[in-house]
């Protein structure tokens, strides 16, 4: 089952475009992690589960969500309201609060992976303005179908090719 994660396309539909065609069927789910600038009538977000990120217009979607991809309980935001620049202190209460298996957040720009507490936490970077690193990446997150490990994969944006020294495997959360 293969989960793709993209985060901060800051309002351009064309690299957004061509991220979701590349995957168009080959998904399980598609989870946008805020700041696409988008309405929330634009088609391009049909079957996409999408928050609010800062820059995003007040009120378009959610702060929030909670997904069930599968078996794997999924907590998408955009990572603001959590100062995930400064610390993951309080996203990680809030993922043991619910008892997360995943969570997918931006906000930073920056494309990384790490579990916490038996909890795997994504950031695909940014779609659009990457920090740290020159690439334009997003994240495709893959449960193994014998439900022993979370693979993370990072690509970059413009060619679909994989950026191996990011992409991390982690054994899955125990308890399922």
């Amino acid at each position: 089952m293969d989960i793709l994660v993209v985060s901060d396309n800051h309002g351009s539909e064309e690299v957004l475009r061509q991220v979701l065609d590349r995957h168009q069927g080959g998904v399980s789910a598609v989870l946008h992690c805020g700041d696409s600038e988008a309405s929330p009538d634009n088609k391009l977000l049909n079957n996409v589960h999408i928050v609010q990120g800062n820059v995003d217009s007040p009120g378009n979607f959610p702060d929030e969500l909670t997904v069930n991809v599968g078996h794997i309980k999924t907590y998408l935001t955009h990572g603001h309201l959590y100062q995930v620049k400064t610390s993951y202190a309080s996203l990680f209460s809030k993922a043991e609060q619910i008892n997360a298996d995943l969570v997918c957040s931006g906000h930073t720009h920056v494309a990384g992976a790490f579990e916490e507490d038996g909890t795997i936490f994504v950031n695909p970077g940014s779609l659009l303005l990457p920090q740290e690193r020159p690439e334009q990446t997003y994240a495709i997150v893959n449960v193994s179908n014998q439900g022993q490990s979370i693979n993370v994969h990072f690509y970059e944006r413009e060619s679909g090719s994989e950026l191996l020294d990011l992409s991390q495997s982690f054994p899955f959360p125990e308890g399922e």
